[in-house]
C-alpha cells in the first residue's frame, strides 16, 4: 500500500506533461526529463552495517540496516543508468561528525568516495566549517596543508573534490562569496537544449553552530534573500529550473516514502514562504529527516517539490524535472526516496523481514576497495580497549531532554579539570549536539577508543571559565530562550549541579533554583566552569559564555573521557540532575 500511494504520489505531482508545440504552429517538441539524485548529511558514513532506516508496518516498525558507501555509490549508477540528463547533488554536511574510519583521515576518504560516485555539486553545510575555513578550502582544492591537529595525506595524497561547493550565502568580508553560489548544467541539443541552475547554501544560523576560531571574517546570510536576490540573475543566463539545495530543512513523522507534507514542521517552512515563485525543487538536511513534499498543496503559488533523503547515505532522492524547452520552465515534476538497502545484509535471526519492493544494491568494487583500505588502517586504534561500562550510556534526539551520555560526558569533563593545577572546575556545562552516538558496551562491559570516538568526534577542547553567578544564570536562561539561535536546547551538567525550570514564565525568568552541591548559586560569587571551546566561543547560540574571563585551555574532550574510564569501570549517571517545573494542563 505505501508503495501504491508513493506512486499515486508521483503521478499527481507529475500533473500534464504533453509535448509542446512551437511558436507559429511548427513541429511539437517534447519535454526534456533531467534526473536530478540527491542526497544529505552522509557525514562521512562510509562502512556499510552501521546505520538502519525505520520502516513502519501493521505488527509496528522494523529497522533495515542500510547505507554504506559502496552500496550507496552502486544505487547511483543504478538510478542513473538509461537517463543521459542526469546530475548528483548534496545539501550539506557531507563530512564532519564522522565515524573513525573517515574522520581519523579528516575526511579525506569521504570525498575521494564522492569523486569516484560522480557527485557534481555539494552545497555547504554548518559541519564543513567545523574544521575552518582553510580546511574547508582543502577539501575543495587538495594538497596536504596541515591545517588541524591531525596529519593530512596521513594514508595516500589528496587530490581534492572534484565537484563544486556552493557556498552562495557564505559571504566574505572581504568581498564576494568562500566558494560559487551557482551553478549551471546543460541537456539536451538544438532546440531541445535546457539548462538547470543550482544554488547552493548552508543555513543562516551556522555561524553560532561552528567554531568561530578558523571562520573568521564569513558571514552566514538570510536564506531566502540570497535566492530571491540570484534567479532573476539566473534566469537572465538562460535557467530554465532552478533547483535550491539548501542544508535548513523539516521534520516528517511520516514513512520515508509516504511522499506528502501532512504534519511537518521545521525552519524550512518559513524560508520556502518567501522563496521567489520561480524555484522548482528544494533539496534539504540537516534535521536527518526523509520526505518528499509537493509544497503546491501547502502553497500553491509557490508549486515547487520539497526533499531530503534522511542521514549517513541511507537514501537517496530521485527526482525527474520535466522541461519545457521552449517556453524555458518545468511542466512536471517527481520525487521518491530509494532506500540503500544492501544485498548482504542480515538480522541475527536470518534475511531481514522487509518487502520485496524495496530494491537491494550489490557493493561497488572502487568505492568498497577504498572503503576496506581505509577501515584497516582505522583498526587497530579504533579497537583499543579503553575502559569499562557497567550498563548503556544512551543519548536522545530531543534537545530538552537530560540524557545519559551527555551528563557522563559532563562528570568526565569536570573530572578532568577539577584538580586545582587542572583549573579548579566547579561545574561542567555539555551541549547535547556535541554528543553524537549512545555507547553500548560488549558482553564484558568493554569500551574501545572507536566507541568514544564516534560519541565525541569534534575534536574540541575543554576551557576553564570564571563567571559570576548572575553571569552563570544568564547562560542557563539562555537554554530556554525559543528566539536565541539555535532555538531551545538544554544543556547536560556535572555531577552536583542542577536547576529546574518553568517553561511557562517568560524569556529570561525561567531558570528556578540552581544549586551547586546543594547550595544555592549566589550571584557575586565566581564559579570555574569548564566547557568545551566551541561552547566557549558562544557555540550552539549561548553568547553569554563569551563573557566569562578564560582562565585556562585544557585538554581535548575525547582526552578527558578516555581518562575517566582509565580510572576504573565507570557507572552511567542518572537523569535527575534538571527538572521540567512547567505546569502542563
Amino acid at each position: 500500500m505505501r508503495i501504491l500511494i508513493g506512486l499515486l504520489a508521483g503521478t499527481l505531482l507529475a500533473g500534464c506533461a504533453g509535448r509542446v508545440v512551437e511558436p507559429g504552429g511548427g513541429p511539437a517538441v517534447a519535454p526534456v526529463s533531467v534526473q536530478i539524485i540527491a542526497f544529505n548529511d552522509f557525514h562521512g558514513n562510509l562502512e556499510a552495517g552501521k546505520l538502519a532506516v525505520d520502516i513502519p508496518s501493521e505488527s509496528g516498525v522494523t529497522r533495515v540496516p542500510a547505507g554504506g558507501a559502496a552500496y550507496f555509490a552502486s544505487a547511483v549508477a543504478k538510478l542513473r543508468a538509461g537517463h543521459p540528463n542526469s546530475v548528483t547533488v548534496s545539501a550539506g554536511d557531507m563530512i564532519s561528525a564522522s565515524p573513525l574510519v573517515s574522520s581519523m583521515f579528516l575526511d579525506e576518504p569521504t570525498i575521494h568516495a564522492m569523486n569516484l560516485i560522480g557527485v557534481d555539486f555539494n552545497a555547504v553545510g554548518n559541519h564543513e566549517f567545523d574544521r575552518g575555513q582553510k580546511e574547508l578550502l582543502r577539501m575543495q582544492n587538495g594538497g596536504c596543508e596541515k591545517n588541524t591537529k591531525r596529519t593530512p595525506c596521513a594514508i595516500e595524497p589528496f587530490g581534492g573534490a572534484r565537484f563544486g561547493y556552493l557556498a552562495a550565502n557564505v559571504a566574505k568580508d572581504a568581498g564576494g562569496t568562500l566558494f560559487p553560489g551557482t551553478g549551471i548544467r546543460s541537456f539536451g541539443k538544438g532546440a531541445r537544449q535546457v539548462k538547470v541552475a543550482f544554488i547552493g547554501m548552508t543555513l543562516k544560523g551556522t555561524g553560532t553552530l561552528v567554531m568561530a576560531t578558523g571562520n573568521e571574517g564569513l558571514r552566514f546570510e538570510d536564506e531566502a534573500d540570497t535566492v530571491n536576490a540570484l534567479v532573476p540573475k539566473l534566469k537572465a543566463e538562460g535557467a530554465d529550473a532552478i533547483v535550491v539545495l539548501i542544508h535548513q530543512g523539516g521534520y516528517s513523522k511520516r514513512a520515508f516514502d509516504a511522499n506528502s507534507c501532512e504534519g511537518m514542521t521545521g525552519e524550512i517552512f518559513p524560508i520556502l514562504e518567501r522563496l521567489d515563485p520561480r524555484v522548482d525543487l528544494v533539496v534539504s538536511g540537516h534535521t536527518h529527516n526523509a520526505y518528499v513534499c509537493d509544497y503546491a498543496s501547502v502553497d500553491k503559488t509557490r508549486p515547487l517539490l520539497l526533499t531530503s533523503a534522511g542521514y549517513g547515505g541511507t537514501l537517496l532522492t530521485d527526482i525527474s524535472l520535466d522541461i519545457d524547452p521552449v517556453a524555458g520552465r518545468v511542466v512536471a515534476k517527481r520525487a521518491n526516496n530509494v532506500l540503500i538497502q544492501s544485498e548482504a545484509f542480515t538480522s541475527a535471526k536470518g534475511p531481514v523481514p522487509i518487502s520485496d519492493h524495496y530494491p537491494r544494491f550489490a557493493p561497488e568494487p572502487r568505492v568498497a576497495a577504498l572503503v576496506a583500505r581505509y577501515a584497516a588502517a582505522a583498526k587497530s586504534y579504533a579497537e583499543r580497549p579503553i575502559g569499562k561500562l557497567t550498563a548503556p550510556a544512551p543519548r536522545t534526539d530531543d534537545d530538552m531532554r537530560e540524557q545519559v551520555l551527555g551528563n557522563m560526558i559532563a562528570d568526565a569533563q569536570l573530572a578532568a579539570t577539577a584538580a586545582p593545577a587542572n583549573g579548579g572546575a566547579e561545574i561542567a556545562l555539555m551541549n547535547a549536539g556535541s554528543a553524537r552516538v549512545s555507547l553500548t558496551p560488549r558482553a564484558d562491559g568493554t569500551i574501545t577508543f572507536g566507541d568514544i570516538y564516534a560519541a565525541q568526534p569534534f575534536g574540541n577542547t575543554l576551557v576553564i571559565k570564571r563567571l559570576t553567578g548572575r553571569q552563570l544564570r544568564a547562560v542557563l536562561e539562555q537554554q530556554f530562550d525559543e528566539n536565541k539561535a539555535g532555538g531551545r536546547n538544554l544543556l547536560l551538567v556535572s555531577r552536583g549541579f542542577g536547576f529546574g525550570y518553568d517553561l511557562g514564565k517568560p524569556v529570561g525568568q525561567r531558570l528556578v533554583d540552581p544549586r551547586l552541591n546543594g547550595a544555592p548559586i549566589a550571584d557575586d560569587r565566581i564559579y570555574r566552569v569548564v566547557v568545551s571551546n566551541f561552547l566557549g566561543n558562544g557555540g550552539d547560540g549561548f553568547t553569554t559564555l563569551v563573557g566569562g574571563d578564560e582562565v585556562l585551555t585544557g585538554i581535548a574532550d575525547l582526552d578527558a573521557l578516555e581518562a575517566y574510564f582509565a580510572r576504573g569501570p565507570v557507572t552511567p549517571p542518572a537523569t535527575d540532575r534538571t527538572k521540567d517545573l512547567t505546569l502542563r494542563n
